[in-house]
This record gives structure tokens, sequence and C-alpha cells, in this order.
């Protein structure tokens, strides 16, 4: 697949299938994650990856961060939380570390992660995973991250999900109407 086919091909899954990613696709994808423009050569990006048993650790902790949201929740509402985790094989959390101290806004910082979260996409979908990038409350709870172990004020950009096989097919989705994203320069 070139990159023009993979920029305008992808698009976000609604199911993944049950099958990971290879430890090679995922080095290479994240390799490319990496190469993602960066303002100062940060580095910024943190990537976590959740897979296997650890989806059942990280469902409680999204179960967690919803209850202290909302404390009456009913128990279906509580295993629909634990079960976010397990929708995909793989999730890949991607985290900003802000780098203080240099010329480089915060903002930047957070747009280079948006960017290599932009490339995971990509990588994902050009070794034929479907893939869709999630945040929700959960990614805002500083409880969370404590308990991912990130650091209080690390930034989780998304959650990734990833998976192949049987049954993982990509949400049609609208197709993207350039002309409703161009501006006029005023005057």
């Amino acid at each position: 697949m070139d990159a023009i086919e993979a920029l305008t091909s992808r698009s976000s899954a609604k199911s993944f299938g049950d099958m990971t990613p290879t430890r090679d696709h995922i080095d290479t994808i994240l390799r490319a994650a990496v190469r993602a423009p960066d303002h100062g050569r940060l580095r910024p990006w943190r990537f976590m990856l959740i897979e296997g048993e650890q989806r059942a650790k990280f469902g409680d902790i999204l179960a967690a961060s919803a209850l202290r949201r909302t404390p009456n929740l009913s128990a279906g509402d509580l295993q629909r939380e634990r079960d976010k985790a397990k929708r995909a094989p793989l999730i890949i959390l991607v985290a900003c570390r802000i780098v203080p101290g240099t010329k480089v806004p915060a903002i930047e910082q957070l747009m280079a992660v948006g960017a290599a979260t932009q490339n995971i996409l990509l990588g994902l979908h050009n070794f034929g995973y479907a893939a869709a990038w999630k945040t929700g409350e959960a990614a805002y709870d500083p409880e969370v991250k404590k308990s991912l172990g990130l650091n209080s004020d690390d930034h989780i950009v998304g959650f990734v999900y990833a998976g192949g096989g049987l049954g993982a097919l990509f949400a049609p989705g609208k197709p993207a109407v350039l002309e409703d994203a161009m501006l006029s320069f005023p005057g």
C-alpha cells in the first residue's frame, strides 16, 4: 500500500477481530510513530502495550474511574466499562510527557504525539489491522494515570484499539468532504 492510498483509505474500525498484531508489525508501527514531526526533537511520546490478561486489569481501572465519576453506577454499566478493555486484542496507550523548560510550547508537544498516534493508525492500516483511536473520560482521570504508572502531569492522548482477523470490519463512515474544511482568507 502506498502512502496516499493509506491516507485516503484509512477508517476507524467498529470491530477488531481476535488476532493480535505481530511483534514485528508492532515494532515497525512504533518506529513509524516516532518519526512524527517533533519540533525541538523532544520526543514527548510514550507508548504502553496492553494485551492479553493485562486487559482485564485495564478494564478494572476503567470501571474504577467510572465509579469515581458516578458512584451509583449500575452493575451493568460497570461491566460495560470493564468490557471496553476487551474490545480488541491490543490497546496501545499513547501518552505525552511534556518536556518543560524548552522553547517548544506544550501544545506543540501534544500535537507531535497526536501525529505519532496518526502514524500508528496508518501503520496498523498498512498491515491490514483494524484500529480506532479512543479517549473517553478515563483518559483525563488522574487516578487512571497513576494506576497505569504514568506521571500526574502526563497526558493520555488516546487508547488505540487494534486487531485483525475474522470480524475486523471498518466502519463505513461518512466520506470526508474537503470543501467543508476549507476556509477563505479574510479580505
